[in-house]
């Protein structure tokens, strides 16, 4: 895989800001980093080599997302588990994406968004057999996004949808989403590093976009402060919207591609 020093300055700028834009949309709403840097910088670029530029600096968004968070030791202590249980939906789901390549995942992914984005038009959203039974629907979602992960490459979905069901408090929301993301990432980590993905060169490459990403997502997280509950739930419900379009543009496009 060709690294950043094969590209070109105006390629490398476009990287870097792309990174910084993303850094500052995670620390502003505690997520979205992959979701935007990796297709602007495919599209410009590839997949393999957007995975492996936008990894370790997602890392370092998603750590300071969990610094920047208050109540960071109350959530770990309630929620830890669902990171375990993720990473069991991730094994199933790659079982499943092995199984089943053809099926439309993230058709079916989007569709739930769309869904549960109808509930919330409807004052549905919350539900008090969920409040009721939080470990057992968080079995429950920690799984789907662990499975939605390794299926729909996107596992925010069912743990925003879980974590808003059960009424928790936009403060506490952050660390609770990004202690599942941090396992995850950083197993995937484990998993790409000696896989011959990439060179320990290109990874060490990477560095300096993790610290643009880093730096970035601190400045963001400042916004993130000043947002009060209500405006940060409609913020939940805009990115879900834009996940969901971007799934239904993704299926449109392999369609197309066929």
């Amino acid at each position: 895989m060709a690294g950043l020093e094969s590209l070109s300055p105006w390629l490398i700028a476009y990287v870097a800001v792309v990174i910084a834009v993303a850094g500052w949309i995670q620390g502003a709403l505690g997520l979205g980093f992959p979701m935007i840097a990796t297709p602007l910088i495919a599209a410009a670029t590839s997949m393999q080599f957007a995975v492996v530029m936008v990894l370790i600096p997602c890392i370092a968004t998603v750590i300071v997302s969990i610094l920047r968070s208050p109540g960071f030791a109350t959530i770990l202590q309630r929620f830890w588990w669902i990171s375990i249980v993720a990473l069991l939906g991730a094994a199933a789901g790659a079982k499943l994406f092995v199984m089943f390549p053809g099926f439309p995942y993230a058709l079916l992914l989007a569709g739930v968004i769309l869904f549960y984005l109808n509930l919330q038009r409807l004052g549905l959203s919350q539900w008090p057999v969920m409040q009721r039974n939080e470990k057992s629907f968080g079995l429950l979602f920690g799984f789907l996004g662990g499975l939605s992960e390794s299926t729909a490459n996107i596992a925010a979905p069912p743990l925003i949808i879980y974590y808003l069901g059960i009424g928790l408090q936009p403060l506490l929301l952050v660390p609770a989403m990004n202690i599942s993301f941090f396992t995850g990432k950083a197993t995937q980590l484990a998993t790409l590093a000696p896989s011959g993905i990439a060179t320990i060169e290109q990874w060490l490459l990477t560095l300096p976009l993790a610290v643009v990403a880093t730096i970035a997502s601190w400045q963001g997280s400042g916004v993130r402060s000043r947002i009060d509950g209500p405006t940060y739930r409609l913020w939940m419900q805009r990115m879900l919207l834009a996940m969901a379009l971007i799934l239904l543009v993704q299926v449109a496009w392999d369609f197309l591609q066929a």
